[in-house]
């Protein structure tokens, strides 16, 4: 017989980690039917158990989609058994949602996680006693060390089998009394086994349970009001509070606890650095520079360190062209393959992917680099810095979750700010994750930083910090218009304790991002650079015009056509460089490789050749105007698609495609007239010209009150 087992636990439990070790990589990735939540599925190791692994949450209130989509599936589904992990070292938060989980009558084990932390703090854990009190199973384990998983399954097993049933816990005589009489109410119109639950969601006024039950609700109106003048509360908080005291009460008799000075732990002098109120942000700022000078290099006048990702993309690089570039030409003119095939092959396809596909090692890099942090717990720690700067500008640092994620791909950072309950606060962080350099830009910055600044990592830095700016910007443009006014929502976030990242883990995480990128260099790109080969090697008249011999092409005709657009910018002269930038509208990384077909796929071993071409094209101020509007402007094609999802309309998604492309011109005007000045160069004259209409734009935008909401105010006071 198939066995189901649901993994459900809050943030930060280990959930991830555990999941991990008990499927190994027998693991597939979907969607929740309705939402753009991840659903991974796999089958436990040495069995034929099948677990799913539920969203992250800490309740099963359904004010997200996450818990929406928990408590549906134990609902809906019936799994056979609910395998509940919990952080030894905080039993009280976690022990409320396991009190839910019991509620909704289907059999549970409880993984008691981090019991290895527990013990380090002289602490302890009565399993038996808490087993007990709970009425479930309660196995012990350390899931990062691997140690107590064998019993685990074996528990998890013999329950679902039915040898191990689940009791709920009592919640007082008051509470339990109002629950009888609504389960009393509702037999026979729900299952036996979840009676109990959807009593206490009818006490709580849970909006979607009520609805159902509307009748019930009336019938024991009278009743509840008594209870509540009774209690002193409302009948929600009495529940909640009678679930704290029966968690307490739980833990009086099963926990031992130390004389464990948290303020003298690791964690809490690492905390107060890198949390501190002025040392925190230069902090965050010192180390994802540290990153990146570690990923692409550094350098001052004659002194240069060259990055690990450098190293390695230039390996890459000089074995695509030569002998891997080379020899397909070769094996072509050997086997008198036709030119128009030849050019394809060694000019479109391995000049367009190769060029993205040499920047994967860069990448693979940078991903460790970013994993390790968040591993090591250190991101929620910036998570809460940010808050406090977010918070100035219309934002929380609920925000400041999806940009991380979207430093790996926009289109899963863009889909994680559906954990932000503020729609005010989810939509303008929707229209902004993509600021933030992704995953796919980063050869972009690499391109640049190589031909123009000496591989100097701080070139990504100075990105990402401008990518925060502009969010930042955002948040007090939109907060002044009526749609998205409003205070943010107060930001409430667990810091999990420090520990040593998981090389398993940190692999794993580090091989799904660099396929994803692969993936989309294999179809995207792939199709791009065809495209693009055969726009660029054929002109008006369908008249093939020879290898790399791009003048009077189509492709040419288009791009001279427009490049007068960005002729301010100081990149309008070359239009290659705005073919390029218009590709990488499908795609990010087709920016790369289009240049890379465009200006003769020529990357040595040092990657000298494409950055000594692009040197003599762009003056640096120009080169980092067309960095920065590459970086700003509208994302590729799949993360509008996710902008789309998220905003609800087109209209919208139009409106914010709009605003990135005009924010992005804007910016990128500022920062070539800026460092033209500071480069000792003088900008274009329709350069300073733009530069100072963006400049008085943008301070309109950020100071102007809303027009329409001051007149209705004013109109409100005249009235009273």
């Amino acid at each position: 017989m198939s066995i189901t087992v649901a993994l459900a636990g809050n943030p930060n439990s280990g959930k991830t980690t555990l999941f991990n070790k008990l499927t190994g990589s027998r693991q597939r990735v979907g969607n929740w039917p309705g939402v753009t939540i991840d659903r991974k599925v796999g089958k436990i190791r040495g069995t034929d158990a099948e677990i799913v692994d539920l969203p992250g949450i800490y309740s099963l209130s359904p004010y997200s989609p996450e818990e929406r989509v928990t408590r549906n599936y134990v609902m809906e589904e019936s799994p056979d058994v609910i395998l509940n992990i919990v952080d030894a070292s905080n039993l009280e938060r976690n022990l409320y949602f396991t009190l839910q989980l019991i509620d909704m009558g289907a059999p549970v084990v409880v993984a008691l996680n981090m019991i290895d932390v527990l013990k380090e703090r002289g602490e302890s854990v009565d399993v038996e006693a808490l087993s007990k009190s709970l009425g479930c199973p309660v196995v012990p384990i350390s899931a990062l060390r691997r140690t107590g998983i064998d019993e685990l399954v074996k528990t998890v097993l013999d329950t679902a089998s039915g040898e191990n049933k689940t009791s709920y816990v009592d919640l007082g005589p008051s509470v339990e009394g109002m629950v009888d009489k609504y389960k009393s109410a509702l037999s026979d119109k729900v299952p036996d086994n979840s009676t109990r639950w959807f009593a206490l969601k009818l006490l709580e006024k849970d909006e979607e349970i009520c609805s159902r039950f509307n009748d019930v609700v009336e019938s024991l109106s009278a009743e509840e009001k008594e209870f509540e003048e009774k209690e002193g509360d409302k009948a929600d908080s009495i529940v909640a509070t009678a679930r704290y005291a029966a968690i307490r009460k739980i833990i009086e008799g099963c926990k031992k606890k130390s004389d464990f000075d948290y303020s003298k732990s690791l964690s809490e002098k690492i905390d107060r650095i890198v949390t501190h109120r002025i040392l925190g942000l230069p902090m965050f700022i010192l180390i994802i520079g540290a990153v990146f000078i570690a990923v692409i290099g550094f350098s001052v006048g004659d002194f240069e360190v060259k990055g690990v990702g450098t190293y390695f993309t230039d390996l890459v690089n000089g074995w695509i062209e030569d002998p891997f570039a080379v020899s397909v030409e070769q094996w072509c003119v050997d086997n008198q393959v036709s030119e128009e095939l030849t050019g394809l092959l060694v000019n479109g396809i391995i000049a367009g992917v190769g060029a993205v596909i040499g920047f994967l090692p860069q990448m693979m890099i940078l991903f460790v680099f970013m994993i390790i942090l968040e591993e090591f717990g250190y991101m929620a720690r910036a998570a809460f810095v940010m808050d406090r700067i977010f918070r100035h500008f219309g934002l929380s640092g609920k925000s400041f979750i999806p940009l991380l994620v979207g430093t790996g791909c926009g289109v899963p950072g863009i889909m994680s700010t559906r954990t932000i309950e503020s729609e005010r606060d989810r939509r303008i962080t929707a229209m902004s994750v993509t600021f933030v350099p992704c995953g796919a830009k980063l050869p972009i910055i690499a391109l640049i930083a190589g031909a123009l600044f000496n591989e100097n990592g701080l070139i990504a830095l100075f990105c990402y910090i401008l990518g925060l700016v502009v969010v930042l910007m955002t948040g007090l443009i939109m907060k002044n218009f009526k749609s998205f006014s409003g205070t943010p929502v107060p930001f409430i976030m667990e810091l999990p304790p420090y520990h040593i990242p998981s090389w398993i883990n940190i692999i794993q995480g580090t091989f799904e991002r660099a396929w994803a990128f692969v993936k989309k260099a294999g179809t995207f790109v792939l199709l791009s650079a065809i495209v693009i080969w055969f726009f660029a090697s054929y002109d008006p008249s369908l008249h093939y015009l020879g290898a790399e011999e791009w003048s009077g092409s189509m492709l040419q005709c288009f791009g001279e056509a427009v490049c007068g657009l960005f002729q301010p910018l100081g990149w309008g002269d070359n239009w290659q460089l705005t073919v390029s930038s218009i590709s990488g509208l499908v795609a990010k990384e087709n920016l790369v490789g289009t240049l890379g077909q465009l200006l003769g796929y020529e990357v040595g071993e040092q990657g000298e050749e494409i950055w000594e071409i692009l040197g003599n094209m762009l003056t640096p101020a120009a080169g980092l105007a067309f960095l920065v509007f590459n970086l700003l402007c509208v994302p590729c094609f799949a993360a509008v698609g996710a902008m789309h999802r998220e905003l609800g309309s087109w209209k919208d998604t139009g409106i914010a495609a709009l605003y990135q492309c005009l924010i992005a011109y804007a910016v990128a005007e500022i920062v070539y007239v800026i460092v033209s000045f500071i480069d000792g160069q003088t900008p274009v004259t329709s350069g300073v010209v733009m530069c100072v209409i963006s400049v008085i734009a943008l301070l309109f935008l950020l100071i102007r009150p809303d027009l329409k909401l001051k007149a209705r105010k004013e109109t409100a006071e005249e009235v009273a």
